[in-house]
């Protein structure tokens, strides 16, 4: 998100002065990670209840952060490894969940499981896709785009087993809410919950979304659900190839 992982691409820049000075070469200086920044949480609605509404708040938005746009701009041609997404793009992990998730990555001819961390703590929904990842501090978040690895104490891990099938008229706000109970009063802070059980199938992905963002509410630090034939499905409903 651009107001939390802002800095740590401005620290990037900084590093890139400091090389300058040292007369290396500042180019040098990429994220060894790809890295997503989404320009989210910083609209504001001044106008409504007119057709063009969406446009003229948006001329609004573009004019009062034109430095801080110009900025990312700069970085997404500057930086190897970076992608920018403007604003209007959509809410920050609705856009990585339809567009960001890799749910695999394919890398000299080796396969790997995908995975992220994010400057947001509702950076679980995508737990929803079967892609580890959790949000992380300022810290943190620069370390993982220069390649170094994350130091955290081996998180325990919840089965929370699910059977059946909801009844009709059980939303899934009532669902998430009733796990977010349940997990409360079984204590899971700091663990990782990991939904499995036939039950599992019968929830569709955006109801996996709902659940798995509701994740900091119950104070786990993920809560995962497999890539299974409803993931599978997403994908394909989302645009993906059928390589992926």
């Amino acid at each position: 998100m651009d107001n939390t992982g802002g800095p740590a691409v401005v620290d990037l820049a900084a590093i890139r002065d400091v090389i300058a000075e040292l007369e290396s070469d500042p180019k040098k200086i990429n994220p060894l990670v790809p890295v997503d920044v989404v320009i989210d949480h910083s609209v504001r609605v001044d106008v409504a209840k007119c057709a063009d509404a969406l446009k003229q708040n948006m001329d609004l938005e573009f004019s009062r952060n034109k430095e801080r746009f110009s900025f990312f701009k700069w970085a997404s041609s500057a930086f190897n490894n970076m992608l920018v997404l403007p604003p209007g793009s959509g809410i920050l992990h609705q856009v990585n969940l339809e567009y960001l998730s890799r749910v695999v990555f394919k890398a000299d001819g080796v396969l790997y499981p995908d995975s992220v961390v994010g400057t947001d703590s509702h950076t679980t929904m995508i737990n929803s896709l079967g892609v580890a990842g959790w949000g992380v501090g300022g810290i943190e978040a620069m370390a993982a785009m220069l390649g170094q690895p994350m130091s955290m104490v081996l998180p325990g891990v919840v089965g929370f087993k699910l059977t059946g099938k909801l009844q009709d008229g059980v939303t899934t706000t009532d669902l998430a809410l009733t796990l977010t109970q349940m997990l409360r009063k079984h204590g899971v802070v700091g663990k990782f919950i990991e939904f499995h059980g036939e039950g599992v199938g019968s929830i569709p992905l955006p109801a996996r979304a709902t659940i798995a963002n509701m994740t900091p509410e119950y104070g786990a630090t993920m809560g995962f659900f497999p890539v299974d034939q409803v993931a599978l499905d997403y994908l394909r409903l989302i645009g993906r190839s059928d390589e992926t």
